[in-house]
């Protein structure tokens, strides 16, 4: 297990992490998500001993190793922007932390032939770094972070540099490899898809703090608070007020709807309204409540369009299935379903407890 205790890192006038308490366990798929600047990066340096914190303890499996160097660590890291040894062919470079471990021979041989194959490397072996792609020389990297059998295994952005096909296998098969080798895996990401599309647990960082963690399902449908809601959400989570009066819910860009069943509880008085851009349709269906604007700029992107509102003020974006040619000015009416909503008091906490959350 890996535990952080209240671990704060200032570096002159600036504080990058704050107050910071995490655990992971072994054999565990743990995402940092945040936008660049959060923190990301700047905890897994602590985590891996390359730097120390300025207040708090690092404990591996209750030893507390806040001062010890990642030398003296059994931790593979992987970066976006991948770090290889020039001169070394790609074999040598996935066979280097295994030599220096004093692996016999074949042991080697066998552990960088499945790690070549898995990361599809096999025609590459012979040939040095700077010869291959950007996406083969990250292949690379992370094959020799698979064959290390590091207790510690931190991939910063690791899959940016690969095409599409490659990084949907991977994101498959690593938490899969990974809790296979009984390491902590900790894996960091601007994105929140690839957040829900790794699974395990999740913590979601902003300004060097950590705003929620858990099961990485349960934080993306239960936000604690709107800078988590907002944090979990590509494109940016749509926030409106709203008014609750009785048995009505009123946004203040214009829409009005009856209280859903889950929102009953609810005081009377104003809220933020959080609305998911998938959530919002061109199409009306029974009980949906409306929203009308106007289209500010509207984006095709393969199969679904990006739609930009002027409402009453208010920039939406809404996220809707096809091809939709629309022109800036042109009238528009988006539906949604008001029980998807995420509703947050005034000071940004989350105001519905209730447990059945719309994904």
């Amino acid at each position: 297990m890996l535990e952080l205790i209240d671990v704060t890192r200032v570096v002159g006038a600036e504080t990058h992490i704050s107050g910071v308490s995490l655990a992971f366990e072994r054999g565990s798929l743990n995402v940092l998500l945040g936008p660049t600047l959060s923190g990301k990066t700047s905890l897994m340096r602590l985590m891996a001993g390359l730097d120390r914190p300025t207040a708090g303890r690092v404990l591996a499996d209750g030893r507390d190793v806040t001062g010890l160097p990642v030398a003296k660590r059994n931790v593979a890291m992987v970066y976006q922007q991948f770090i290889n040894y020039p001169s070394m062919t790609v074999y040598e470079n996935i066979a280097s932390p295994l030599r220096v471990a004093g692996k016999p021979a074949a042991e080697i041989d066998a552990a960088v032939k499945r790690a070549a194959a898995l990361m599809k490397l096999e025609p590459y072996l012979k040939r040095t770094p700077l010869t291959l792609s950007g996406g083969q020389q990250q292949r690379t990297a992370l094959a020799r972070a698979l064959v290390k059998g590091a207790d510690l295994v931190l991939l910063d952005e690791p899959l940016a540099n690969l095409d599409y096909k490659l990084r949907e296998e991977l994101r498959e098969e690593l938490p899969r490899i990974f809790a296979e080798t009984g390491a902590v895996f900790v894996y960091a990401t601007t994105e929140p898809s690839e957040a829900l599309l790794l699974g395990g647990n999740t913590a979601t960082l902003n300004q060097g703090r950590v705003t929620q963690v858990g099961p990485t399902a349960e934080v993306y449908r239960r936000p604690a608070d709107i800078v988590t809601a907002t944090t979990f959400s590509d494109p940016p989570l749509n926030v409106v007020g709203l008014t609750k009066s009785r048995g009505s819910l009123a946004g203040k860009i214009g829409f009005a709807t009856a209280v859903p069943g889950r929102f009953a509880n609810l005081p009377d008085g104003d809220y933020r309204a959080g609305i998911r851009p998938h959530h919002l349709s061109l199409k009306t269906r029974p009980g949906t409540a409306t929203i009308r604007g106007r289209v500010v700029i509207s984006e095709v992107t393969g199969s679904e369009s990006f739609i930009h509102a002027d409402v009453a003020g208010e920039r939406l974006v809404a996220l809707v299935p096809g091809v939709h040619r629309v022109s800036p000015g042109d009238p528009v009416e988006l539906h949604f379903d008001p029980s998807t909503m995420l509703i947050f008091d005034t000071d940004g906490r989350a105001a519905d407890l209730s447990s059945r959350l719309a994904a």
